[in-house]
This record gives C-alpha cells, sequence and structure tokens, in this order.
C-alpha cells in the first residue's frame, strides 16, 4: 500500500540544479489545491533538497524542509515538516457535516531513514509523529463517506448511529525502526474518553491497536470493551476484545477531560496547544 516506485537516483547524478520556485495555486484531479508554494530546490552530486518548502493547505499552511541524499546507497532520506492550522471543514470540502465545525488540526512530522522508495524509507525510519485537533465531529456517516469501513464499524460500536463531537485529539508517535507506537493518542469527545494503544508497522503494514472506550459519568456509550484492529494498512480487520461489557461508572478516574494532559503530551508548542 505504501508508494515502492524506487528512486532513480543515478539520473540525479547527471546534473546540478538551484531553483528557487513560486507558484499561486496547484491543482491536480481531485486532491485538494495548494496555494502560494514557495520552496528552494538544491540538486548537487546526487544530494536533493527542499530547504525550506512552504506551501498552503486547507486555509492553513505545511512548512519544512526534506533532505534525500541520493549520492548514499541505500538513499538516506529526512524530513522535517509543521502543519499548523489546517481546518477541517476546508480538509473535507464535500462532507456536509464538517461545515459545522470551526475545528483545526497542528502536526509536527519529524522522520528519517534509508531506502531506495517511499516504502523503504518508512520500513525502516526513526522519529516522531505529533497530531493535534480540537472541535472535530465524528459519526458512521463520516466514515462511510470517507470509505472507511474499520472506522464506520468502531463508531458505531462505540457511539451507535448519532453523530458525536470531538473536543480534542492528541498524538505523540515514537517511530523506532519503522514501528510506530503512541506515548498518548486519544480522543476526548462529548461523551467518551477513547485511548489508543498499540503499534503500526510500516515494515510489514501491519496494525496491532487496542482502541479502548471510556464513559463520562452518567452518560451510557455503546459498547465499553476494548475494541482491536489488526491485519494490513490495506484490509485492516475490527473486533471486540472479548471481555464481558460493564456498566458506566461515575467518577471513574481515566474519564476526566484529557484536554490539557493530552495537550501537552502531543506537544505543547504546537499553535492552540494552550487551548
Amino acid at each position: 500500500m505504501l508508494p515502492a516506485d524506487r528512486f532513480e537516483t543515478d539520473k540525479w547524478q547527471v546534473m546540478d540544479a538551484d531553483v528557487r520556485f513560486k507558484g499561486r495555486r496547484i491543482e491536480h484531479g481531485g486532491t485538494l489545491p495548494i496555494s502560494d508554494l514557495s520552496t528552494h530546490v538544491i540538486l548537487e552530486d546526487g544530494d536533493l533538497r527542499l530547504q525550506p518548502v512552504r506551501f498552503g493547505l486547507a486555509n492553513g499552511s505545511i512548512a519544512g524542509s526534506v533532505h534525500l541524499q541520493g549520492d548514499k546507497k541505500p538513499l538516506q532520506g529526512e524530513a522535517n515538516l509543521q502543519a499548523r492550522r489546517l481546518k477541517l471543514k476546508a480538509l473535507m470540502p464535500n462532507v456536509e457535516m464538517m461545515q459545522k465545525t470551526l475545528g483545526e488540526m497542528n502536526g509536527d512530522v519529524q522522520l528519517r531513514g534509508s531506502g531506495n522508495s517511499v516504502a523503504a524509507l518508512l520500513g525502516n525510519s526513526n522519529g516522531n509523529l505529533k497530531l493535534l485537533m480540537n472541535d472535530g465531529l465524528i459519526s458512521r456517516n463520516l466514515m462511510e463517506i470517507l470509505g472507511l469501513n474499520v472506522g464506520n464499524y468502531l463508531i458505531g460500536q462505540i457511539f451507535g448511529d448519532e453523530e458525536v463531537r470531538v473536543n480534542c485529539a492528541a498524538a505523540n508517535i515514537d517511530v523506532t525502526n519503522g514501528v510506530a507506537r503512541p506515548q498518548i493518542f486519544a480522543f476526548d469527545t462529548e461523551n467518551a474518553l477513547i485511548n489508543v494503544t498499540g503499534t503500526a508497522s510500516f515494515a510489514s503494514e501491519q496494525l496491532d491497536l487496542t482502541i479502548d472506550p471510556e464513559s463520562k459519568g452518567f452518560r451510557v456509550i455503546t459498547l465499553r470493551s476494548p475494541l482491536y484492529v489488526r491485519g494490513t494498512f490495506k484490509s485492516p480487520q475490527a473486533g471486540g476484545e472479548g471481555r464481558a461489557a460493564d456498566c458506566p461508572r461515575r467518577g471513574s478516574g481515566g474519564a476526566g477531560n484529557p484536554g490539557d494532559a493530552g495537550r501537552r503530551a502531543a506537544g505543547a508548542d504546537l499553535p492552540g496547544g494552550g487551548r
């Protein structure tokens, strides 16, 4: 599923280049349009740098640098990117329910690896991923629109058919030798706190995740047992852990508002991290 097309690094040795490029608007098929692209491309002896690269996306911005050392065998790659203030409704412009939210998404990507394709680079990569989202919405209908059958199942098992407001989602994920493992991956919704643990391997493209919903106060959610997501990136499988469902309980220590703690764990330096 991850792109396995090989970089033709031998051709990078043929010429050197030093190019500064700006583009006001770039559209490609059905993807989100890119605005205000600005980058400095340097190719020297097979060593390729985009430093810096900046562009607008979903009424927010992406900025950072990409370094591909094509003169090394295998290729050595490093990416440092920051996403700021991406608007949820602009990320999903054709989803009616998302037009009701004023939520934003922020994130950081710091990864380095070796290999002659994107799949190979990610398969042994090391680094960290951070994500912070506020004021979102989820529902089975949204998962269906996005074509996420597993998401449809999980949302249905936890919340039923209702539309649920997400106060905050926070993730701080370490990547070691191509295996992503969250320090924290949590969703604070209006009636439940959902924690995600486990691993995702970029090398084998295998998932082994546990989703544990915790009800808030007297509010009743559809399922109180942990769920799992296993299988491959291409064909994930979801189900229950087999633990008997228990009754909602009031004042559970894990069911409080995780907003502040989640934001700190996911990276308080992100814009909006102190909200």
